[in-house]
């Protein structure tokens, strides 16, 4: 128990220190800058049934400092409001445009599906997909291209602020920064262009259109569930560059509302973001080594009074690194304070979401959006 013990708070430390240089190199994008042209800008934004959230989700991007955009929207078969609200958009803006819905091909996830046929329509120089529960600050747009501009990357992705309420909410959302950050060397990222080092979130995937055509575009992963793994690296294998840049005052998102929502979200595509069973398993088996193994046993320790001192000592040392690590990720991006002392009990339902959505993905189970997705 002790040697776990002490490679728990070597791994803890480890974690922790590459985690707090990747928050100093996951910058902001400029405020200030001039840019060297005024490219098109589409943003693609699929909607399925998407009354609560279309609008303000449009209102944001109508409001942007930066005006040459256009904005089109695939009503994926809602049985909501959703086309009606789009066509009052339609009418009031005519950057708003609605693109022909189509029927669902074979071998095709729904949201990629969506995404293809707006990017086959699109006119811009840059394409922008997004999800309609995302909201975007004034300048998001403005500022995203100063940042490409300046990395000059063909591919900018961001991780938007997460809005957290419920319970499940705060125990699992922060995660997606605290996986990014924590297992991804940012300076081999930039340094390379191997698809090992892609990294990227759906939510926000900004994509010069020369770049999207040339590596297939969504067509490559037609199938997929996680485009934000999968476009970065496709660009990638292509001998484009890809980066990440800070999203936390850029744009926000409520991904989800409760636990049921919460758990039912990240099994969809949790596995395919590992990739492999090995992985799974290493992945399970480091975090509860460094990240459950030394609260339980600090605890034991405290309530029993049978103090192992080295073990108490690596015990304390990784409890200690988790607690710093989460509040530094807390405080930079805005999440929870709740969730830096749950800690333990978010990675745990973490390990339970990635094992729960390798069962779905062997027994062809998986579902999103009303959809049965078998592969």
């Amino acid at each position: 128990m002790t040697l776990l013990l002490l490679i728990g708070a070597i791994v803890a430390l480890l974690t922790l220190l590459l985690c707090l240089w990747n928050i100093v190199l996951l910058k902001a994008a400029p405020t200030k800058g001039v840019l060297h042209d005024n490219p098109l800008v589409s943003v693609c934004v699929p909607a399925r049934n998407e009354e609560s959230n279309l609008p303000i989700c449009i209102d944001t991007l109508l409001s942007q400092t930066y005006t040459n955009i256009e904005i089109l929207i695939y009503d994926d078969e809602s049985s909501d409001e959703t086309p009606n609200i789009l066509r009052r958009y339609q009418q009031m803006d005519p950057r708003v445009k609605q693109v022909t819905t189509s029927q669902l091909q074979d071998g095709w996830n729904g949201k990629q599906f969506a995404c293809h046929q707006m990017a086959r329509q699109a006119n811009g120089k840059w394409l922008i997909f997004t999800d309609a529960d995302v909201r975007f600050y004034p300048d998001c747009l403005r500022r995203t291209l100063l940042f490409c501009q300046k990395s000059n990357c063909d591919l900018v992705s961001a991780f938007p602020k997460q809005i957290t309420k419920s319970t499940g909410e705060i125990l699992l959302v922060p995660l997606i920064h605290f996986l990014l950050l924590s297992y991804l060397p940012f300076f081999v990222m930039r340094r390379t262009k191997r698809e090992s080092t892609a990294a990227g979130c759906g939510q926000f995937l900004c994509v010069k259109k020369q770049a999207y055509e040339t590596s297939g575009g969504h067509a490559v992963f037609a199938d997929s569930m996680h485009d934000g793994i999968r476009m970065p690296k496709s660009v990638r294998s292509a001998g484009y560059h890809t980066d990440l840049v800070d999203g936390t005052d850029l744009c926000w998102c409520r991904m989800y509302k409760d636990f049921s929502s919460t758990w039912h979200g990240f099994a969809k595509n949790a596995f395919e973001g590992l990739g492999s069973v090995p992985l799974l398993i290493f992945i399970t088996l480091l975090h509860v080594v460094a990240h459950i193994l030394p609260w339980l046993m600090t605890i034991i320790y405290l309530a029993t009074w049978q103090i192992d001192q080295r073990g108490f000592l690596y015990a304390a040392i990784a409890v200690g690194c988790n607690l710093i690590q989460r509040t530094a990720l807390a405080w930079r991006y805005h999440q929870s304070v709740l969730g830096i002392f749950t800690h333990p009990i978010g990675i745990m339902c973490m390990i339970c979401v990635q094992w729960h959505s390798y069962y779905l993905r062997r027994r062809g189970m998986r579902q999103w959006r009303g959809r049965m997705h078998t592969t």
